[in-house]
C-alpha cells in the first residue's frame, strides 16, 4: 500500500478507536476494562504487541528495547494487579511510553466486534462510511471568514485524506483568494493526512517546493512531498500568513506548521505544539480485544533534517491559544499599515487595532468614575446597570460599554461604533460623540 494510502486508510480507524492529540493511545473511557485476563493472555498482548513493533516501528532498536521491557515488568510482577484487558492495555501503553517517549503510539482495549470492523474500515479506505462521517465533519473545515481590513481566516480542525475533500479546499481557497492576509487556526487540529497538507500549502508558493521527506522503516524507503505548480483559483504567493496553534495542535497540522516556518512562508502565534511527528497504523488482534497504534515512520524536513517529535514546535510570538486570534490579528493589521497607501484602509486598520489593544490591555474604572459618565445627551441615554454603564438611543436596545481609556468606550456588539465624551474646560462632561469606523462622527449635547 502507498503510504498516502496507508495513512488515510488508518486516520478514521484510528479517530474511531482512539481520542485524537498527544498521548491519546494511553487513554481510555474509566468503564472501559473489558474482561478478566490472567498472566498468560497478558504475555500473550505482550508478545503480539512486540511483534508489531518489531516489523513496523519506526525505530528497531526502541522497539526492542520496548518489548524487552515489557517482559522484564511482567516476570516481576509489575502488572499482577490489572485484571483486565481494559486495565492492563492502558498501564501496558503507559509504561512503554516511558520508554519510546512517543506521542503517537498508544494501545488499548476494543470489544472483539468493534475492532474487526474498525480493521474492515483501514482495509476499505474509501468506504462509504468513512465517507459520511468526514462530510459530517466537513472534512475539517470550520470556517472560512472574511474579517474587517480584508484579513481572511480559516479555521480547520483536520486534514482529510480522502479525494472528496479536495473540493472543500478548493472551494475555501476561492472563497480566500483576494485577501490581503490570512490566518489559518489550527488551535483544535489534531492531524489527518499529507495530502490535504500539499494541497492547501501550493497556494501559498509561487514555484514547487520542496515540504518534507517520509521515511518508511518496513520498506527501508523515503517518499517526498512537494508543492504542485498548479492550483484550481489564485495563488496566494505574496499574502502574509499566520499559523495559530496550541498544545492540542498534533501530528499533520505541526507538519503543516513546520513546513510553512522553515521555509520562512508564515508566522506562528500561540502555544507550542504537541510534538508527534511519526505517522502512524493501527494494529489490532481481534482475539485478544486489543489495539495498537504503531507509529511506522517519521519525517524528514529538507531545511532542517530532523521533525518535531518530542519537542513540539515553538511560536514565533509566544501567546495563550485563547488569545492567539487577536495577537494574530494585530500583527496582521500592523503589517498591512506600514504598507498601505490607502487612506480609509488605513482609517479601518487603525481602528481595528485600538479595539484589539483594548482588549489586550483592559481599562479598568471605579464606580465614581463610571457615575460620572450617567445622563442624558439628546436621543442617547447613559445609565449605570449592575455595576456597568450602558448605552442606549431612543428606545432600542441596551449595549453595554467597554472603556478603552480617555473618555473613548467601544461595544461588543456593534464593532463599527464608539462613543466618546466630550469635557469643557473646567473638566466636566458636556458632550458626547458617535464616532464611526468609516470615520463619520457627530454629537450630542448633554440635556
Amino acid at each position: 500500500m502507498k503510504f498516502q494510502a496507508l495513512w488515510a486508510a488508518m486516520m478514521w480507524a484510528a479517530v474511531a478507536v482512539f481520542a485524537g492529540g498527544p498521548e491519546a493511545g494511553a487513554q481510555a473511557d474509566p468503564d472501559d476494562t473489558g474482561p478478566a485476563i490472567d498472566r498468560t493472555v497478558k504475555a500473550e498482548i505482550i508478545d503480539s504487541v512486540t511483534a508489531a513493533l518489531d516489523r513496523y516501528y519506526v525505530f528497531p532498536d526502541v522497539a526492542k528495547k520496548m518489548g524487552e521491557h515489557a517482559r522484564r515488568q511482567l516476570k516481576k510482577g509489575a502488572y499482577d494487579t490489572l485484571a483486565t484487558v481494559g486495565t492492563f492495555a492502558r498501564g501496558l501503553s503507559e509504561d512503554l511510553l516511558t520508554v519510546c517517549h512517543d506521542r503517537h503510539f498508544g494501545l488499548r482495549y476494543v470489544p472483539r466486534a468493534q475492532l474487526e470492523a474498525m480493521l474492515d474500515t483501514i482495509n476499505r479506505p474509501t468506504a462509504a462510511e468513512e465517507l459520511r462521517r468526514a462530510r459530517l465533519d466537513n472534512f475539517g473545515f470550520r470556517k472560512a471568514e472574511q474579517l474587517p481590513g480584508n484579513v481572511g481566516y480559516l479555521k480547520l480542525d483536520g486534514f482529510s485524506g480522502l479525494p472528496e475533500a479536495r473540493a472543500t479546499a478548493v472551494g475555501a481557497m476561492h472563497f480566500l483568494a483576494h485577501t490581503d492576509a490570512l490566518i489559518i487556526d489550527l488551535r483544535d487540529n489534531g492531524g489527518g493526512s499529507p495530502d490535504m497538507i500539499q494541497i492547501l500549502t501550493s497556494y501559498f508558493f509561487k514555484d514547487q517546493v520542496h515540504l518534507n521527506t517520509f521515511y518508511v522503516r518496513e520498506t527501508d524507503s523515503l517518499q517526498q512531498f512537494w508543492t504542485t505548480s498548479y492550483v484550481d483559483g489564485e495563488k496566494m504567493a505574496d499574502v502574509p500568513l499566520y499559523v495559530l496553534t496550541s498544545g492540542g495542535t498534533f501530528s499533520a497540522a505541526e507538519e503543516f506548521t513546520y513546513n510553512l516556518k522553515n521555509l520562512k512562508r508564515a508566522t506562528v502565534v500561540g502555544e507550542t505544539t504537541g510534538g508527534g511527528a511519526h505517522p502512524v497504523a493501527t494494529h489490532g488482534f481481534p482475539n485478544l480485544e486489543v489495539g495498537v497504534r504503531v507509529p511506522f515512520g517519521r519525517a524528514i524536513n529538507p531545511i532542517s533534517g530532523t521533525n518535531w517529535e518530542g519537542t513540539g514546535i515553538a511560536p514565533d510570538i509566544a501567546c495563550a491559544a485563547d488569545r492567539a486570534l487577536e495577537v494574530a490579528l494585530l500583527e496582521a493589521y500592523r503589517k498591512l499599515k506600514a504598507e498601505c497607501g490607502d487612506e480609509q484602509l488605513l482609517a479601518t486598520y487603525d481602528w481595528q487595532i485600538d479595539g484589539l489593544e483594548a482588549q489586550r490591555n483592559p481599562v479598568t474604572l471605579e464606580a465614581a468614575a463610571l457615575q460620572e459618565y450617567v445622563g442624558d445627551f439628546g436621543p442617547r441615554r447613559i445609565a449605570l446597570e449592575n455595576g456597568a454603564l450602558v448605552y442606549q438611543r431612543e428606545g432600542n436596545p441596551k449595549f453595554r460599554m467597554t472603556p478603552m481609556g480617555g473618555d473613548l468606550f467601544m461595544f461588543a456588539d456593534i464593532p463599527y461604533f464608539r462613543l466618546k465624551f466630550v469635557r469643557d474646560a473646567g473638566g466636566g462632561i458636556v458632550a458626547v460623540e458617535g464616532h464611526y469606523e468609516g470615520g463619520q462622527v457627530d454629537r450630542n449635547e448633554r440635556t
